[in-house]
C-alpha cells in the first residue's frame, strides 16, 4: 500500500509533508493527497519521493495488512515528544506487526497463545497486592525474579515490538491489534530500564482504572506497581536483610539477579523501610553525579523479541513462504535466513 509506506518513510526521515514537498517539486497538499490515498503519483515522481526519502522504490510497494485493527494507547500528556513523532512510533508498530501478521497469516493464523484479558483486574489502593494480583494473573511464581520477560510475556500471547528510537523522551506504550495486547518499548534504553518499562505498561491494560483517576496519579500508581512486580517486599527483605545503613557494592549482585536497576532497588528498599530517606537522598545525589540518572550501567543480558523471528523460519522451513518473502519480512539480507533454514552447521546424522 503505496500511501501508508510513503507515511512510515516520511515520518521515519523526520520530514514534514511541506519539506518533502520542496524536495521534490509538489505542494505540501499533494504529498497530503499522496498518503490519504486520494492520488496515485506516477512513477517519476515515486522515484523522486524514494530519493529524497533515502529508500528503495520497491519500499513504497511492499503490501500492507489491511485487515488489522489497531487501538493504540495514548501518549502521557506531559510527553515531549512532538506530534509528528508520535505519529512515527504508531506507524512503525503498525509497519511492523503488519509484517508480523503476515508470517501468521501464512501460518493459518492459529499459531498465538491466548493473551490475557485487559483490564480484567480490579486495583486496590494497596501497591503491593496490586503487583501481587498481576503475577497470580500472568500465571508466574508469586515472589522470586522474573526472568526474560520479553520471552515470558511473547508465551503468554503479548506482542513485543522492540523500536530503536534515539529520543530519550519516548520508554515505551502499549495498545492492542485485534484485540491483542502489544507493548513497544525503546531499544535505546538499558535492558532494566526496558524491563520496568515492560511492567509499567502491563499495568496499564491488565488492570482496570478507575474513569475519575488522573492521568499523573495512573502514571504514578503504575510506575509504583512495576517496581513491586520486579521486586517483591519479601523479596527485599529476604535479599537485602530487614535494614541497611548504607548502599553497598554487594546490593549489585540483587539487581542482577532481579533485573532491576540500582534506582529502581534503591527506591523498593526505602519503601519497604531497609533503608531510610537520608541513605535514598545520599544515593540519588552520588548516582546523578556519576551520570546514572539517565545512563546507569546495563549490567544483565539484552532481553530481544525472538517469535517473529521464529515463525518466519518455520514458514520458510515448512515451504509456506519462500526465502525471499521471509528476508523482506525481517528485513534481513536473503543469505542470513537461507542459513537459518537450510544450514547444514550443527546437523548430527542428517538431524537438525
Amino acid at each position: 500500500m503505496f500511501s501508508k509506506n510513503l507515511r512510515f518513510y516520511r515520518l521515519k526521515s523526520g520530514m514534514s509533508m511541506k519539506q518533502l514537498a520542496s524536495l521534490v517539486g509538489v505542494s505540501a497538499m499533494t504529498i497530503s493527497y499522496y498518503e490519504s490515498g486520494e492520488r496515485k503519483p506516477g512513477m517519476d515522481m515515486i522515484r523522486a519521493l524514494a530519493k529524497a526519502l533515502g529508500v528503495r522504490t520497491t519500499d513504497f510497494l511492499n503490501n500492507r495488512n489491511t485487515k488489522l485493527v489497531f487501538a493504540h494507547g495514548e501518549f502521557r500528556k506531559s510527553s515531549k515528544l512532538s506530534i509528528r513523532q508520535q505519529e512515527y512510533i504508531k506507524e512503525s508498530v503498525e509497519e511492523y506487526l503488519g509484517r508480523f501478521y503476515s508470517v501468521i497469516d501464512a501460518l493459518g493464523g492459529d499459531v498465538l497463545p491466548d493473551a490475557p484479558v485487559c483490564h480484567g483486574l480490579m486495583l486496590t489502593d494497596n501497591v503491593e497486592e496490586n503487583a501481587m494480583a498481576m503475577r497470580k494473573y500472568l500465571r508466574i511464581s508469586e515472589f522470586g525474579p522474573v526472568g526474560n520477560l520479553v520471552e515470558l510475556l511473547e508465551n503468554k500471547g503479548i506482542l513485543i515490538y522492540v523500536m530503536e528510537l534515539d529520543n530519550n523522551a519516548f520508554s515505551g506504550m502499549n495498545g492492542s491489534v485485534n484485540g491483542r495486547p502489544y507493548i513497544i518499548v525503546n531499544g535505546r534504553m538499558s535492558t532494566e530500564r526496558i524491563r520496568s518499562t515492560i511492567a509499567h505498561e502491563l499495568a496499564h491494560f491488565i488492570f482496570k482504572w478507575p474513569d475519575d483517576m488522573e492521568g499523573k496519579q495512573i502514571e504514578k500508581m503504575a510506575t509504583a506497581i512495576s517496581g513491586a512486580f520486579l521486586f517483591p517486599v519479601p523479596d527485599a527483605k529476604r535479599e537485602l536483610g530487614i535494614r541497611r545503613t548504607a548502599i553497598t557494592k554487594d546490593m549489585i549482585l540483587t539487581c542482577k539477579e532481579y533485573g532491576i536497576s540500582m534506582y529502581l532497588l534503591v527506591k523498593r528498599a526505602n519503601l519497604c523501610g531497609i533503608v531510610n530517606d537520608n541513605v535514598t537522598k545520599n544515593f540519588y545525589i552520588q548516582a546523578g553525579q556519576a551520570g546514572w540518572k539517565k545512563h546507569e550501567p546495563t549490567r544483565i543480558r539484552k532481553e530481544e523479541p525472538g517469535l517473529f523471528m521464529q515463525l518466519v523460519f518455520r514458514a520458510v522451513s515448512e515451504s509456506e513462504i519462500s526465502i525471499q518473502k521471509g528476508a523482506e519480512l525481517l528485513k534481513q539480507p536473503y543469505s542470513f535466513v537461507e542459513e537459518q533454514c537450510f544450514s547444514e552447521e550443527g546437523a548430527v546424522d542428517g538431524i537438525y
